[in-house]
């Protein structure tokens, strides 16, 4: 999965440059703890193609929101709904542990990032509107993965 998640950003950096548009995206990937943490916590879904993972959704827990931290799809198999399957099982298994939302922070200056959100149901939540935990949230990304990156928090009620 560390493999997909390099991949998948530098794509996303690659992309980012080709609309003129800069990025620190192709940051390093998750410590393997973390995702195996995850695995173990059952917040961490995985997309196969014949036996071999080739996408992933990772969500965080943040009071009464679930946080979608990161969805990946490898490049070569992507725009087959993979990645939405991916964000519908994460967004299921919000509800149905009792959480009110799944928010994630999409980048907003990439014309084809913010609209796959919006179609799955997410909505901006207005900075002013923004509770203590997404704050830190988005302070903590811009400090640890994307200190330059555009973006707005998105949520979709579960």
């Amino acid at each position: 999965m560390r493999e997909i998640e390099r991949r998948a950003h530098a794509a996303l950096a690659r992309r980012a440059e080709a609309y003129g548009k800069g990025s620190d995206a192709a940051s390093e990937a998750r410590p393997i703890e973390e995702l195996t943490v995850a695995n173990d916590d059952g917040r961490l879904w995985v997309a196969t193609h014949d036996k071999e993972i080739v996408g992933f959704a990772l969500l965080s827990e943040l009071g009464l929101f679930a946080h979608l931290e990161e969805l990946e799809v490898l490049p070569e198999h992507g725009r087959r709904g993979l990645g939405a399957e991916l964000l519908e099982a994460a967004c299921s298994w919000a509800g149905s542990r009792g959480f009110s939302a799944v928010t994630h922070a999409a980048f907003h200056d990439l014309e084809w990032n913010l609209p796959f959100y919006l179609q799955h149901g997410f909505v901006e939540v207005p900075a002013s509107e923004l509770p203590p935990e997404l704050i830190d949230l988005l302070r903590r990304d811009r400090r640890q993965r994307l200190s330059s990156d555009p973006r707005l928090l998105l949520q979709r009620d579960v």
